[in-house]
């Protein structure tokens, strides 16, 4: 294993093969056309039915062959409060896998350059707020997301640790809750936004007189466009190479309810909205700190207002292929 700790943050090559892991994803494809926009054109991507990065014998074959000088492991099992709490074992399970399996083999062939794409669900549930990176492993977890929180700690340390032994210039990248296009907009497995994107979208459509939100809406939440996120991943990547993992979002934030009534706005739903306080409301408030981001050179350009009209547009144009 070759030595990389004179390595010094550039601007990186164009000609370059450049593996996305997940680049049909709501982060991974915001990726892929970042990179595209920025003159990428030796870019790799797979999907699922091509390599299933849970097997380890075909990931380290595909890395063999393609030998990719750069990486971002955008690749997950991802989901919203039901999904993570009725399946804890196959989203660390799968999870766990996805990103030995990647990292080992990105070892092997030596991959100059890689980012892991964590979670902010990595930190304590009533962790300080905003959130700064020293504060995981400081307290509890949410217990709704657990064993998700746990696979993606896990693949920060492992960055760490490869870091550490071997010298190889790879970074970790937490974003908060994240939006856009090509996200999972499924009634049992999506997270919050999409899934009050389509509850109310559903409720015009169909012409409803109400929508029945879960939880009481008091939780605060701070969410990121796709596209903000892999401008900051792309900036990472060029400027960027600490131990620590760093932080991506907006420093701002909203309640569920405030969220709720913004979609509501940009939909045209009208009716009456009620609030099933049976329903889990999870953490109380997660909100990033990103001086760190924000030291380096990067800020948040895409507003709330703009993103929801935005994703809003773009669920309605794509509403009939996605999956339910």
């Amino acid at each position: 294993m070759s030595d990389r700790h004179d390595f010094r943050p550039k601007s990186l090559d164009r000609d370059a093969p450049f593996y996305i892991a997940g680049h049909r994803g709501l982060a991974g494809s915001a990726m892929w056309r970042q990179l595209k926009g920025s003159g990428f054109y030796n870019l790799v991507g797979r999907t699922s039915a091509e390599l299933d990065l849970r097997n380890r014998e075909d990931v380290f074959d595909f890395f063999r062959d393609v030998r990719p000088r750069y990486v971002v492991l955008a690749a997950a099992r991802v989901g919203g409060i039901l999904a993570n709490s009725t399946y804890p074992v196959d989203f660390l399970s799968d999870n766990v896998r996805i990103q030995t399996n990647v990292m080992d083999a990105a070892r092997e062939v030596e991959v100059e350059r890689l980012l892991f794409l964590g979670s902010s669900c990595i930190y304590p549930r009533l962790a300080p707020q905003p959130i700064r990176e020293d504060a995981l492993l400081t307290g509890h977890l949410e217990p709704t997301n657990d064993a998700y929180a746990i696979a993606k700690i896990a693949g920060i340390l492992h960055v760490q640790a490869v870091r550490r032994q071997d010298g190889l210039p790879w970074i970790s990248a937490m974003p908060t809750n994240l939006y856009g296009p090509n996200d999972n907009f499924s009634p049992l497995g999506s997270h919050v936004l999409p899934a009050l994107i389509r509850r109310y979208d559903d409720a015009v459509t169909s012409g409803a007189r109400s929508v029945t939100n879960w939880g009481t809406g008091t939780p605060r939440r701070e969410f990121l466009h796709a596209d903000d996120l892999s401008s900051a991943l792309l900036h990472l990547l060029e400027n960027y190479d600490g131990t620590e993992h760093v932080n991506v979002g907006t420093g701002k934030d909203a309640t569920i309810r405030e969220i709720a009534e913004a979609i509501a706005e940009v939909t045209g739903f009208e009716g009456e909205v009620l609030w099933d306080t049976d329903k889990p409301d999870g953490t109380p408030q997660k909100l990033l700190d990103v001086s760190r981001l924000a030291e380096s050179g990067w800020t948040a350009s895409v507003s709330l207002h703009e993103g929801l009209s935005r994703t809003v547009d773009w669920y309605r144009s794509h509403v009939s292929r996605l999956r339910t």
